[in-house]
């Protein structure tokens, strides 16, 4: 969610989050064509004794990433983050589900719903897979669609409607 929120701030006009999930992976993938950042910002991003001061003024450190990583390094995973300034970022994350000491996935439900109402101008695309009984089975929600079907992503109504259209397309991947 907050790698989500970052591409937001980072002035991203699309952002493409994919979650491919397996018996003992689950990788999630998340472009975004943002500001980008140098190689100096992008080596300062992952440093945990870093921050810009400026996003949270009264933090000496920023942990987001780096927290990240070492728990994907720590549990048999992967992380790579690449950047261009002006371009955008793109970030690819695989947990290892089979190690023991990697986090519980969470309700995909909820993270879903989240990163679509964020506040702001931009769009997102995420897709949901899922590898069983030797197929695949996937779904795709669309920021930009949803706002075109509910009108907002702001009132009781619409809310309600874009959970249950996410929690049924979910429950049907899972069914």
């Amino acid at each position: 969610m907050d790698l989500i929120q970052n591409s937001i701030e980072a002035g991203s006009s699309h952002i493409q989050l994919n979650m491919n999930q397996s018996a003992d992976s689950l990788e999630v993938s998340i472009r975004d064509d943002g500001c980008g950042m140098t190689d100096d910002e992008l080596k300062r991003a992952t440093d945990p004794f870093y921050t810009d001061g400026i996003k949270h003024k009264h933090r000496k450190v920023g942990l987001g990433l780096p927290f990240l990583i070492q728990t994907v390094t720590m549990t048999d995973g992967q992380f790579d983050i690449r950047s261009e300034k002006n371009k955008g970022t793109e970030i690819d994350i695989r947990f290892n589900l089979a190690n023991i000491d990697t986090p519980p996935t969470g309700h995909i439900v909820s993270l879903l719903y989240q990163v679509l109402c964020f506040q702001g101008d931009y769009d997102l695309t995420a897709v949901r897979s899922l590898s069983k009984d030797g197929g695949e089975l996937s779904y795709q929600v669309n920021r930009n669609e949803m706002l075109d079907v509910l009108g907002d992503l702001e009132s009781a109504a619409s809310l309600g409607l874009l959970r249950d259209f996410i929690n049924s397309q979910e429950e049907d991947l899972l069914s």
